[in-house]
């Protein structure tokens, strides 16, 4: 008979990381096991690459699961990962880099609100009432709240105009490890300069 995960995951949930840890490494394997990269990706997109972006993940975001049962955790970390699996792969297909004639040196004002800009994507832009002394001190505060491999990928490539492949020397993964992290990192900057700012509020 499986052991109930209930016990850990009332723990984890309420911020026991050593109960999340045991979580992940009852039902991690099998998560990995179900990985299923194509093999027009396998020479670029590593499995344990996901995996080690989605564990970061299940850190970031265990307040947030809501038990449904058995199985259920092993489930919500499966679609952390297939998400993870997706994203790289659509990051592969489709880099979100802008040309480099089109970015800016990293000491000026303008490449913080041009990766707010970026961030905003097709929806409200960032406010024209904040000016970018208080974009650039509101994204430095954002990035280093974020856990460090988030912050870093974000000011080497984003700020600094640093390639994929160099970013990937640089913090000694792979390259595919660097798409999915900067994709998650994209979010979560959004996130937090979405919270308690008005850089998305959509006013003039």
């Amino acid at each position: 008979m499986a052991e109930s995960d209930d016990p850990l995951l009332s723990s984890a949930i309420d911020g026991d990381e050593d109960a999340l840890s045991v979580l992940l490494e009852r039902h991690g394997p099998q998560v990995r096991r179900g990985l299923s990269v194509s093999p027009k990706w396998q020479s670029i997109v590593d499995a344990d690459d996901v995996m080690q972006v989605t564990y970061l993940e299940a850190f970031l975001r265990i307040r947030e699961f809501k038990p449904s049962g058995p199985g259920s955790f092993e489930r919500w970390l499966r679609r952390i990962a297939d998400n993870n699996l997706r994203d790289a792969i659509k990051e592969q297909e489709c880099d979100k880099r802008p040309p480099a004639g089109q970015r800016v040196d990293a000491v000026e004002a303008t490449t913080y609100v041009d990766l707010v800009e970026r961030l905003s994507g097709s929806g409200p832009t960032p406010s024209r009432a904040v000016a970018a002394r208080e974009i650039v001190q509101c994204v430095d505060r954002a990035l280093v709240e974020l856990p460090e491999d988030y912050g870093r990928v974000l000011r080497l490539f984003e700020l600094e105009g640093r390639s994929g492949p160099e970013v990937a020397e640089q913090m000694g993964r792979s390259h595919g490890a660097i798409k999915m992290l900067l994709a998650r990192a994209r979010e979560r900057l959004t996130e937090q300069l979405g919270s308690g700012t008005r850089f998305f509020s959509g006013s003039a």
